[in-house]
């Protein structure tokens, strides 16, 4: 009684831990999102776009008052003294023989603030504005390659899980027929049938071995992969991603000319986006240092406080107390750059800069038609090869059952229907992995012509 109470006990907890774990099926798409959401190197790339949005505020900021400044100073003074007691306080200035009080201290203050409004800059600001702008549209750009990147990776390790379902469905599905020739050896070893040879036998043993093996292999590839799934879409203990399906299938998706392929890369690929932003960010950036060369109309404006609370303010606007005193101003000024050296190599350094750009964007577009034609190349290719590895299959499948109605009816050899066991299981694995390796070079094609992978199978 107790057993069957422990036992009913464990069957409680055991159903209670498996309604807590939310099983999730994801397809491609939202692993790909997931992914993302998770990826430290998309968070990190993130921040270049970030910094590069933040120069554009740094910027606009320039706009209104980019300079404005607040300086202050604190200490003790001493009073001051006449030894005429007619004289006024606010007079004080008129004698000559004033002298400080050193009994008699208070704290002294004085603010002065300082601002400058540029009024005509030749559109030196309004440019850099722009620079900063199309500067982040290149880093935008910049980012949007690396995303592409990795989200390559993530389909790359959506389709390797499905891979491994079905290989262990595979090994599973061939085990029975294993087994099964197994049984049958034992029998004819046990009845000494003539018909086995010995070579037979060991043949069967071997491969045998080398069965379990695979099932090993596969076994642990599943959990390594389960690992890396719960690790990339952040493993709470709770929540369990599944593919959406258990099958690996071709993705429909009819591959089209190389024209296409190559029309659309140039027109949208991230890269070739960022490097243009990025030329066009150092026309601005130039532009902008060649309007500092020029004379700069502004408004300036000041205002003074200084305040000792012993000693006098005097009312004469020809005295100036430095104690204490309150004045301001404005007015209209010019600003001159003279060092045209130094303004000359930031405008050289900066034309390097922009013809670097260009040349990048030279490279990169001769780099992405490589890239093109390599996948492209390499998708048709994977293509043909599951097409006529699914023939194949359809032969060795005919094969399996030939021999073994042979072997039925005492006409064919042991070693044959090995052979015809092996060859089919080898094909539906090669088959699938073809597969696979078809999804995988579609995607990598929808990458390099600048598609989102995500929409490989939409």
């Amino acid at each position: 009684m107790k057993t069957s109470l422990s036992i009913f006990g464990l069957l409680i907890l055991f159903s209670q831990a498996l309604a807590a774990q939310d099983t999730v099926r994801v397809d491609l798409s939202e692993f790909i999102r997931l992914g993302l959401e998770k990826s430290g190197q998309v968070q990190y790339e993130e921040g270049a776009v970030r910094l590069a949005e933040n120069r554009i505020d740094e910027a606009k900021a320039n706009r209104i008052l980019p300079r404005v400044e607040l300086n202050t100073n604190h200490g003790l003074v001493p009073g001051v003294v006449s030894e005429n007691p007619d004289l006024p306080r606010s007079q004080y200035y008129l004698d000559p023989n004033l002298t400080n009080d050193w009994e008699n201290w208070a704290i002294f203050t004085r603010a002065e603030i300082t601002a400058v409004q540029p009024v005509f800059s030749w559109g030196a600001v309004d440019k850099a504005i722009r620079a900063a702008e199309y500067g982040a549209m290149a880093a935008e750009g910049r980012f949007e390659a690396s995303r592409q990147e990795i989200e390559l990776q993530l389909a790359e390790l959506y389709y390797s899980y499905l891979l491994a379902l079905e290989i262990e469905r595979i090994l599973a599905d061939a085990e029975s027929k294993v087994n099964e020739i197994g049984r049958r050896i034992e029998e004819m070893e046990e009845e000494e049938d003539p018909d086995l040879q010995q070579k037979d036998v060991f043949q069967f043993r071997i491969y045998k071995s080398e069965f379990e093996i695979q099932k090993t292999e596969v076994r642990q590839s599943i959990q390594r992969i389960n690992r890396i799934w719960n690790y990339f879409l952040g493993e709470d203990g709770v929540t369990v991603y599944l593919p959406e399906s258990d099958f690996l299938d071709p993705v429909p998706v009819q591959i089209e000319s190389y024209d296409f392929y190559q029309a659309n890369a140039l027109g949208t690929r991230a890269e070739l986006r960022g490097a243009e932003a990025g030329i066009a960010a150092y026309e601005q950036s130039i532009e902008a240092l060649k309007a500092q060369s020029y004379p700069m109309l502004y408004l300036g404006l000041t205002a003074n406080y200084a305040n000792t609370p012993n000693r006098p303010r005097q009312s004469n606007p020809f005295i100036i107390n430095s104690t204490n005193y309150m004045s301001a101003g404005f007015g209209f000024g010019i600003r001159q750059n003279l060092n045209f050296s130094a303004i000359n190599n930031r405008i050289d350094r900066e034309r390097i800069e922009y013809n670097r750009v260009k040349d990048l964007k030279h490279a990169l577009s001769d780099q992405i038609i490589l890239e093109l034609n390599e996948r492209y190349m390499e998708a048709v290719v994977a293509e043909e090869r599951v097409d006529r590895l699914d023939e194949a299959l359809v032969t060795s499948r005919s094969w399996v059952r030939h021999e073994q109605l042979n072997y039925d009816f005492g006409f064919g050899e042991v070693e044959d229907l090995v052979d015809s066991v092996r060859k089919e299981l080898e094909l539906r694995v090669e088959l699938k992995q073809s597969i696979f390796e078809l999804n995988k070079r579609l995607a990598a094609l929808y990458k390099a012509a600048g598609i989102p992978v995500s929409r490989i199978e939409n």
